[in-house]
């Protein structure tokens, strides 16, 4: 039996849907951050179905720097969250008020 591309892009949809509850659901912002990060590896999949399926290695290095700039955002996020955490003791987005004036 050979794993069709609609099998991925359903692999794909599910992980982009639990990224997004848990976006939409949660008020943590490391859990938020993991949710987010889910949701990109959720496309990197469905663009290398893609590639696979089409032969042509345009969507593989594409994911490849998609993953690079993600590695990038999820370290600069983190430090944010932590220098927030620092000063306000809590990383519940709903009680993160600093940009407030």
């Amino acid at each position: 039996m050979e794993i069709q591309i609609a099998h991925y892009l359903v692999v794909a949809g599910i992980l982009f849907a639990v990224g997004l509850t848990g976006v939409v659901v949660r008020r943590n912002a490391i859990v938020i951050l993991m949710c987010l990060e889910l949701m990109l590896n959720a496309a990197n999949l469905a663009l290398v179905a893609f590639s696979r399926v089409h032969r042509d290695m345009q969507g593989q290095v594409f994911v490849f720097f998609a993953i690079t700039v993600a590695a990038a955002e999820a370290a600069v996020m983190l430090a944010i969250i932590i220098a927030v955490y620092r000063q306000r003791q809590t990383v519940n987005v709903d009680e993160m008020d600093l940009m407030q004036g």
